[in-house]
């Protein structure tokens, strides 16, 4: 009925004279108007500073508050045209009322797209941050600022609604026990994005044998990029109950090894002398293998059947980086091997064979030794 009447109110009124409108029109350009020039000069200020000092938050800020000052700029142009309109009261208040619903609306909108963008610059530059940077904890800062503009929007409407968010309430008890799995989902991607123990871009490993670096976190499952480039779906409830292993934590860098066999014939100083010459100077050139701390050789796991195992110990700055590592440490030992004159033996196996009956004239045993390359 408001709204009816405030339409009726102003229909009479434009129609019995319309000059009355010039005035509010004119002061709606001329205040539009300014507040575009105020809102382009303060965004090439904030651009000149941001290029100047090398602060991206201020850019946040400016990208965030872009398109919503503009909106502001017409909510404040149309505001003062109303209040120097003659609009019958009825229609003034049900402006002023519309108006102020625009701006708690587009405020709210600039809020949670700020919540947003904040959280995405922020968390990925805190260390160790326990709100990793995900599509979860993103989604969480937007509802956060929602809830709060419906408060302020309906905050004097709040005992009228009380019934039907009672009723509402009752309904949801249903409404949780069908989406019991959704909900599980849901809270156990809070938990995972929260704890910390699992972040984006983090390699991990599950029990049941996925592994991939952590794409990210969402509402219902959390998804994982393979060395292959494929992603994997894992729901947050499964997560949270698997065994994982994350090769990122507490740092990046892991210790890995190479298992290398040599001949019982070779002299076992010459060839520890010789991995340890190899490893340390691939630690300074192999791109991933780290020179601290130090790689080292042992004679591990020894005793073969047919070679004496050294295994080289060394760092690298990744999960990812061992394979090119290992890939690199095998051709440069190989090449090292043949111009020291070690040998790399192929697999031996000692047969035996008993002689047979007398029947067959056979003489006494016999040793056969066979040698398979």
């Amino acid at each position: 009925m408001l709204m009816r009447g405030a339409i009726e109110a102003i229909r009479s009124g434009v129609l019995a004279d319309p000059a009355v409108w010039l005035a509010p029109l004119a002061i709606f350009g001329a205040v539009f108007v300014a507040a575009w020039i105020v809102r382009r000069v303060l965004l090439r200020a904030v651009r000149a500073w941001t290029a100047r000092a090398g602060s991206q938050s201020a850019q946040v800020l400016a990208e965030a508050l872009r398109g919503p000052s503009l909106i502001w700029g017409l909510i404040l142009a149309a505001h003062l045209a109303v209040q120097a309109s003659d609009l019958p009261p009825n229609a003034a208040d049900f402006s002023s009322k519309t108006l102020a619903v625009l701006l708690i609306i587009s405020l709210t909108l600039a809020g949670m797209r700020l919540a947003r963008d904040m959280v995405r610059f922020y968390g990925s530059r805190i260390p160790g941050s326990a709100a990793p940077v995900t599509t979860l904890t993103q989604n969480l800062a937007q509802i956060a600022v929602l809830i709060l503009g419906i408060l302020v929007l309906f905050g004097d409407r709040l005992q009228r609604i009380t019934p039907i968010l009672t009723a509402l309430g009752v309904g949801g008890l249903a409404v949780a026990l069908a989406l019991q799995d959704t909900l599980s989902n849901l809270f156990a991607g809070f938990y995972v994005a929260v704890a910390g123990q699992i972040r984006p871009a983090d390699y991990i490993k599950l029990n049941s044998g996925e592994e991939g670096y952590v794409a990210d976190i969402g509402w219902r499952s959390t998804t994982i990029r393979g060395m292959s480039n494929n992603l994997i779906l894992v729901p947050n409830a499964k997560l949270a109950q698997a065994i994982v292993t994350n090769f990122h934590l507490p740092e990046k860098r892991m210790s890995t090894s190479l298992e290398v066999g040599v001949s019982y014939d070779s002299d076992l100083d010459q060839v520890e002398r010789v991995l340890q010459e190899v490893a340390s100077a691939g630690a300074g050139e192999i791109p991933g293998m780290l020179p601290e701390p130090a790689p080292s050789v042992m004679l591990d796991p020894g005793f073969g059947d047919s070679f004496l195992g050294f295994t080289v110990s060394f760092q690298v700055a990744e999960f990812a980086s061992q394979f090119r590592v290992r890939h690199e440490l095998r051709k440069r030992i190989f090449r090292r091997f043949r111009q020291e004159g070690i040998s790399i033996p192929f697999p031996t196996r000692t047969v035996y064979l008993a002689g047979g009956g007398q029947e067959l004239g056979a003489g006494p045993e016999t040793r056969q030794e066979e040698r398979k390359g």
